[in-house]
């Protein structure tokens, strides 16, 4: 049991940097060419491109990722065949060109005390603070 919880965890490791290294392998060859990528990199996305001829983007994307999963599963010590991970199914996004959209988060709830508990202090005294140098600076500078 403790070996199958332990090919797991390599399974979701190697899952996890094979989808890491597929983006970055991706956008150092559109940045840089394809030339200048390892030669694992290189053997990968040329078989991204075959794929493409035949597949949408997003399934030979994935059949990729899959092929790299294995691989690194592999690598990575995991016994016997790589488990099935989930698949990260994220809501569609729309391509808008190199900018990554951010989600706000939802406005925090003011505080229901109101009073002079809540009134900030530090302004008054840094207001008076600021006078008294700003009066000894000028006597400084008229004598």
């Amino acid at each position: 049991m403790a070996t199958k919880a332990a090919d797991m965890l390599i399974a979701r490791r190697a899952d996890t940097r094979a989808r890491a290294d597929f983006a970055t392998w991706k956008m150092l060859a559109k940045l840089n060419g394809f030339s200048a990528l390892p030669a694992e990199a290189q053997s990968f996305l040329e078989g991204y491109r075959q794929l493409l001829a035949r597949m949408t983007e997003a399934d030979a994307s994935e059949a990729t990722i899959q092929l790299m999963y294995k691989s690194y599963y592999a690598e990575m010590g995991g016994s016997g065949t790589p488990p099935e991970i989930p698949s990260r199914a994220s809501e569609p996004v729309k391509d808008a060109g190199n900018v990554t959209a951010f989600r706000r988060p939802p406005p925090r709830p003011k505080p229901a005390v109101s009073g002079p508990a809540t009134k900030p202090r530090l302004p008054v005294a840094l207001i008076f603070a600021c006078l008294a140098i700003v009066y000894v600076s000028i006597r400084l500078y008229w004598r």
